[in-house]
């Protein structure tokens, strides 16, 4: 059953980083580990980024969040990495991390499995350090408007990414083609979308506070896509199959999409 609706003022207020780090991401014990989210993401972008063969000077990450595991890949393919989140204390959790301040997230688990996927799970600490020199921006976004990066506005980039951010993001099947739409503006013509998140999710949890998810499935998520100009060439979906963690979050399947974006959209 889905929440209420968490507004963006809500998540700038209720969202605690290090909670929802330490609930999904810690060492072996954490909830997107445990139900294959992880795993399933992090194989499908070092397909992408490697042997998928996109590639490019900038990427552009919408809603980064305060985690770094979808950037570990794609920092191998790109020249630049701008990372972006709408909430204050995700931007300042992320540059902890890229600074490598006390008390930042300990990722080097999730590092290592992807330099294991690359060939050589020695290297994590270099790869670490690559990541840091290739995020070269923290912005604050906004996807409900029509430039996300309000007041900036920058060259559009090779690739856009975003993982679990638009299904938070969005009430209805409107408010979510309209934030993808808004995103899409800031994508070359030609250039790649990869997107991963989570299907029939209608709310999730953060520490005590609840959030609202949209609770799309495949078919509007497909059709939602092509909507926007893009030509689906991959979209991989992963029926959920560890239900431990269902209180935490409810949805029951988990996706990936890549898609190529065909031309920007007509206004009506």
């Amino acid at each position: 059953m889905a929440s209420d609706f968490t507004d963006k003022e809500t998540y700038q207020k209720d969202f605690d980083p290090k909670a929802y780090l330490d609930t999904y991401y810690a060492s072996e014990n954490g909830h997107r580990i445990t139900d294959e989210y992880l795993i399933f993401m992090l194989k499908n972008l070092f397909n992408t980024f490697t042997s998928g063969g996109v590639k490019g000077n900038l990427l552009l990450d919408i809603g980064t969040g305060p985690s770094i595991y979808h950037l570990l890949s794609a920092c191998e393919s790109f020249n630049e990495i701008i990372a972006t989140d709408y909430t204050d204390r995700n931007r300042q959790e992320l540059e902890t991390w890229l600074k490598k301040e006390p008390g930042a997230f300990d990722w080097s688990s999730v590092v290592k499995f992807v330099c294991e996927l690359e060939g050589d799970r020695e290297k994590w600490a270099e790869k670490e350090e690559k990541l840091r020199r290739t995020v070269t921006r923290i912005l604050k976004c906004d996807v409900t408007k029509n430039n996300s990066l309000d007041p900036l506005v920058l060259p559009q980039a090779d690739c856009l990414l975003t993982c679990l951010c638009l299904e938070g993001a969005s009430k209805d099947p409107d408010s979510y083609c309209c934030a993808l739409r808004n995103i899409s503006s800031l994508l070359k013509s030609g250039g790649h979308l990869v997107m991963g998140g989570v299907l029939g999710n209608g709310m999730y949890m953060v520490g005590e506070k609840q959030f609202s998810g949209f609770p799309m499935d495949k078919e509007f998520l497909e059709k939602a896509v092509s909507g926007e100009g893009y030509v689906v060439e991959q979209l991989e979906v992963q029926p959920r199959s560890d239900l431990t963690g269902v209180h935490l979050a409810n949805y029951n399947a988990i996706f990936f999409v890549l898609a190529r974006k065909m031309g920007d959209k007509q206004s009506s």
